[in-house]
């Protein structure tokens, strides 16, 4: 008895020295200087409290672009979809091409990707709502692996769905 209890001392003692030296880096928790601006690119201030005019006529018009809608929850106002799209890109055919021919190894290169949508509302006084949407991609190579997975921080984009969304908010809003 005395042998398992040494062992099971040992292990508490050798497992407290493995959490002191642990911890989340500093880093890990600061936000990137461009946070700040991709935040307010991809939210908008809207004049109504009413959450559920927004979500309908968010999802409106993600359909309108394409996107299939998988979760909503209007209570949390949240939305999140997805749509599939080619991500074949010429320069990289031709290039994996000529490495193929170079090594007589077949090279992978980009072929289809999911865009994926999330849109979120959140009031911010009893007269306004904000509306976030984030637009993120991820790209699979002809051998079927992962070859990208990142936001879309194209400022049309977001200025082109709030453009939209504003449009439809008003159509709703006057029932046209």
């Amino acid at each position: 008895m005395p042998r398992l209890k040494k062992i099971g001392i040992l292990a508490v003692f050798c497992l407290s020295l493995v959490a002191c030296q642990g911890g989340v880096p500093k880093e890990a928790l600061e936000l990137s200087p461009e946070s700040l601006q991709q935040r307010q690119m991809q939210t908008r201030r809207f004049d109504t409290k009413d959450e559920t005019k927004l979500l309908v006529s968010g999802s409106q018009v993600l359909q309108d672009l394409g996107f299939t809608i998988e979760d909503s929850e209007t209570k949390l106002g949240v939305i999140a979809g997805s749509k599939d799209r080619d991500a074949t890109e010429v320069g990289q055919v031709i290039g994996a091409v000529l490495l193929t021919l170079l090594t007589k190894q077949a090279q992978a290169y980009d072929d289809k990707q999911k865009i994926r949508v999330s849109l979120i509302t959140r009031p911010v006084s009893s007269k306004e709502t904000l509306v976030r949407v984030t637009f993120q991609r991820v790209v699979w190579d002809t051998q079927g692996k992962v070859s990208k997975t990142e936001p879309l921080n194209d400022p049309g984009l977001y200025q082109e769905f709030f453009s939209k969304l504003s449009q439809s908010v008003f159509l709703t809003a006057n029932e046209i």
